[in-house]
């Protein structure tokens, strides 16, 4: 598929640096997320935002015996907000929820398996914290019923 008013070489060309600045991992989740969509009845949906930069992306959970059954994930953002969400939502399905609770900063980043500049790593950041304050938020209504 070419975009409009370039010709395959020069699309191919505007490509190259972005394979350059990002992993093959970021590159396939973004280019091929994974668990892209909603789910239809989640137990834990949360959105969030980065100001910085605009990315914005809304984390769902299915969970079955305190086991994460489904994650799905929705959001517009950059390349590595993207992938970081689709990589998340495919580690965690079938994982306990306090092992999902555990998840470090440091595990995601390595995860990615590139040098994210610090400028950027917000963007790589931005789905795990939105699945923190969804577990957080799911956690408090199960205190409160």
């Amino acid at each position: 598929m070419r975009s409009a008013g370039f010709n395959g070489r020069l699309t191919c060309t505007l490509l190259k640096p972005m394979a350059a600045l990002y992993s093959e991992i970021i590159l396939d989740h973004f280019r091929h997320p994974r668990n892209y969509g909603s789910l239809p009845t989640p137990d834990i949906s949360y959105e969030d935002f980065n100001p910085l930069c605009g990315d914005r992306i809304r984390i769902e959970l299915k969970l079955k015996h305190r086991v994460v059954e489904d994650a799905r994930f929705r959001g517009d953002g950059c390349a590595i907000s993207i992938a970081a969400a689709s990589l998340l939502t495919e580690l965690i399905v079938g994982t306990d929820v306090g092992a999902v609770e555990a998840i470090s900063d440091s595990w995601l980043i390595s995860a990615l398996e590139s040098d994210i500049k610090p400028s950027r790593v917000q963007c790589a950041l931005l789905p795990l914290e939105a699945l923190r304050a969804g577990l957080r938020t799911h956690k408090l209504h199960e205190l409160d019923a």
